[in-house]
């Protein structure tokens, strides 16, 4: 074995997200994945152990567990790993990195100086990716009312969402979060540079993996009022040369269904309009378990241990 490999400990490994990022780490030669004994997961010593051992940690784990994790790592000193937390608990932190990569130019290298990262909502992925360029551009005003829809599969609900679909037993479809307090709202609307909170409508329908997030505008009401094309130019722009992100033409047949991008941790973007109409839909497609989880992490995991892109 190459005493260059870098050492990673998935704390949480055992969740959809942790064998999700353990599944893809195998095809990454440069690391190896370190385990704990299933005895020991709950085990503050033997984590802490495990962590002093290794060049990276990864948080899959509750809010509050996500913590505790954070906090064993910081009684480590200097030699403590660097961190990415799944969780939600450190997304607006404003001491943790956020870990889109693409959230401005230049960002993949803050992700690659930084110690502790916060791995991106699904949700949000989708939204700021849309939004962000457009408020940035001049096009978008902060303060502008936006409501940001959504469709995920059910992995993206946990382990009792998955297991009632699997099940059978839950509804095709089901609208959610309508107290409009979702988790995902205050990085979705820090990170897009929105000063008015926007209003969330999340859905899970009947398969298991795959997402499409959508943004409807009424043209007219924005500043100089843009056409279609001038907000699918700001996304080109702003997108051009990634890796993982692309700006794409609307589909002529105006459909769009959501598993496309399933086991991949891409990311599309198009804008849908109707230029007489002065209306047009932002939407975003990508596999809610690869760029909006497992996907995404180990691409901030590459970037953290200097490690070439996928």
């Amino acid at each position: 074995m190459s005493q260059n490999l870098k050492s990673i400990f998935i704390d949480g490994e055992a969740g959809t997200t942790g064998l999700g990022i353990r599944d893809r780490l195998a095809a990454v030669p440069e690391v190896v994945v370190k385990s704990i004994a299933p005895e020991k997961r709950k085990d503050p010593g033997a984590r802490k152990e495990m962590m002093a051992g290794v060049d990276l940690v990864v948080l899959c784990l509750p809010d509050d567990a996500a913590k505790e994790s954070v906090a064993l790592a910081d009684e480590l000193g200097a030699q403590a790993p660097k961190i990415v937390d799944a969780s939600t608990a450190h997304r607006v932190a404003p001491d943790w990195t956020y870990g889109f990569a693409e959230l401005e130019p230049g960002f993949a290298q803050k992700v690659a100086n930084a110690n502790r990262v916060s791995n991106p909502g699904c949700y949000p992925t989708g939204g700021i990716a849309l939004l962000r360029p457009l408020v940035d551009a001049g096009l978008l005003p902060s303060d502008h009312p936006i409501t940001v829809n959504a469709v995920s599969g059910y992995s993206g609900g946990g382990k009792a969402m998955i297991e009632a679909y699997e099940a059978g037993t839950a509804p095709d479809f089901e609208l959610y979060g309508l107290g409009l307090k979702h988790k995902h709202l205050p990085e979705l609307q820090l990170y897009s540079r929105l000063e008015r909170r926007p209003i969330f409508v999340p859905s899970v329908g009947n398969f298991r993996q795959g997402m499409l997030v959508s943004v409807p505008l009424h043209l007219e009401t924005l500043p100089g009022k843009p056409k279609p094309a001038d907000l699918h130019e700001a996304l080109a722009a702003r997108y051009a040369g990634s890796s993982f992100v692309s700006v794409l033409p609307a589909t002529g047949d105006g459909k769009l269904e959501p598993e496309a991008l399933n086991d991949t941790n891409k990311l599309e973007l198009r804008v849908f309009g109707n230029e007489d109409l002065g209306q047009a839909v932002l939407v975003a497609r990508l596999d809610n378990l690869g760029k909006g989880a497992s996907g995404a992490a180990v691409q901030n995991i590459r970037l953290m241990l200097g490690l070439p892109e996928a």
